[in-house]
């Protein structure tokens, strides 16, 4: 007794899957091949230092002796925990971050609605905002000193012709940090602002109009519609310009050096002044580390967010 096998019809237009051949561990290489170049720079240049970073923080490490140095423990840790100047410049860096994040989140949002509403020359909103963000902190700093310049500067001399006596921005404890943290909102306000642009871009325009439709009115639209709508790109600019301002520099050390009288040494310039300036090089790397747990921490929250904004939608 003889079978026959019948043949398997195919549907038309389709084709029966290829089978791959050779070893399965060598589909993908040309993909790892790719991503070969950037995986050893970031190691060589990201992974690597960190960790030699986190070796050399339990050693009396110094740029002016070889090797690592004598083995400290925790002992650099305990030393900046319990140093006032550590403290200080964290204090600094908060408040650097109190005095930006808010009006870089809340200034950006607003200028993004206004440009999204635009009918002509959008384009020019988004240039114009954007520019001054991608110009070099150098720049930036030189920009400002100049228009800080006792007497001289612009804004000094614009606050006379109304008979204001302007302060010493820079040079008065009090209003050297207010005076960089407006420096830093006019640099990097075109970076939040891109952001909230693309995020309105992506709302569709029928909600507004069914809203109109049923008589909500312009603020309605933007507290009902408009705000919920960008709540996860509210929650990365949050954190992103939290972390940004965390980790202030540039621009302190540019135009202040961290005066007067320490009154702008942020955490970075704290740990750079006693690595390169005092030549402690263990000591800076622990205060970096413990610099980053914070950082960590800030990052653990808005993944956390997140989860649970990914959850509830």
């Amino acid at each position: 007794m003889t079978t026959t096998e019948t043949p398997v019809r195919r549907r038309s237009g389709t084709q029966a899957p290829e089978p791959r051949h050779g070893k399965p561990w060598t589909h993908g290489l040309p993909a790892a091949a790719f991503l070969a170049p950037f995986l050893i720079l970031y190691l060589a240049f990201i992974i690597g230092p960190a960790i030699y970073g986190l070796v050399m923080s339990f050693f009396d490490t110094s740029l002016v002796k070889p090797g690592l140095g004598s083995f400290a423990g925790f002992g650099n840790y305990a030393e900046a925990l319990q140093s006032s100047d550590f403290w200080a410049g964290l204090w600094h860096t908060v408040w650097f971050t109190i005095l930006t994040t808010p009006p870089l989140i809340l200034l950006a949002f607003v200028f993004a609605l206004l440009a999204d509403r635009a009918k002509r020359g959008r384009w020019f909103f988004r240039l114009a905002f954007f520019m001054p963000y991608i110009l070099p902190s150098a720049v930036i700093a030189l920009i400002w000193i100049f228009i800080y310049t006792p007497e001289l500067g612009l804004l000094g001399t614009g606050l006379a012709k109304i008979g204001i006596t302007a302060p010493n921005w820079l040079g008065d404890p009090i209003w050297a940090m207010p005076s960089l943290a407006l420096t830093t909102i006019w640099w990097t306000l075109g970076f939040n602002f891109v952001l909230y642009l693309a995020g309105l871009q992506d709302i569709p325009r029928e909600l507004y109009e069914a809203a109109s439709m049923d008589g909500a009115g312009p603020w309605q639209q933007i507290w009902r519609i408009t705000v919920p709508l960008l709540a996860r790109t509210t929650t990365l600019v949050v954190v992103l310009q939290v972390i940004a301002s965390l980790k202030v520099f540039d621009q302190m050390y540019i135009m202040t050096q961290g005066g007067p009288n320490f009154a702008t040494r942020s955490i970075l310039e704290y740990i750079y002044d006693e690595g390169f300036t005092n030549f402690r090089t263990g000591y800076a790397a622990a205060a970096s580390m413990l610099f980053f747990l914070v950082v960590v921490a800030v990052s653990a929250v808005w993944f956390g967010i997140v989860r649970r904004q990914q959850k509830e939608g």
